[in-house]
């Protein structure tokens, strides 16, 4: 199982981004019962939850980020998104895709987003 995240890049403060991630090489079925979320890894600090999709499609938000982000799934196409409004320069990190399904645990390898102010 592969994730590939991509959409990062540089916005200023109050911008938005999407980013998206493609769970290739996952079995259709698979992808559907996962749960897929999204994590971010600040410089210096703990990588953190910031939004997860179960595979009913309940979410499940970071209180940062509630009201701003929103977490979608395409099944059809096996991919997750991410959009990302009225950013700050707090969310500036590393976001990491991410999958589990069953006891397996799937990273991808991050996309970096800047917030400038």
């Amino acid at each position: 199982v592969q994730l590939q995240a991509s959409g990062g890049g540089l916005v200023q403060a109050g911008g938005s981004l999407r980013l998206s991630c493609t769970a290739s090489r996952m079995i259709l079925s698979t992808f559907w019962r996962s749960t897929m979320g999204w994590y971010r890894q600040a410089p210096g600090k703990e990588r953190e939850l910031v939004a997860v999709m179960f595979d009913r499609g309940t979410t499940n938000y970071a209180d940062s980020v509630k009201g701003r982000f929103t977490i979608s799934k395409d099944n059809a196409k096996k991919k997750v998104y991410l959009q990302m409004n009225n950013l700050e320069p707090e969310d500036t990190a590393v976001y990491f895709c991410n999958a589990q399904y069953d006891t397996s645990n799937y990273w991808g390898q991050g996309t970096l987003v800047t917030v400038s102010s």
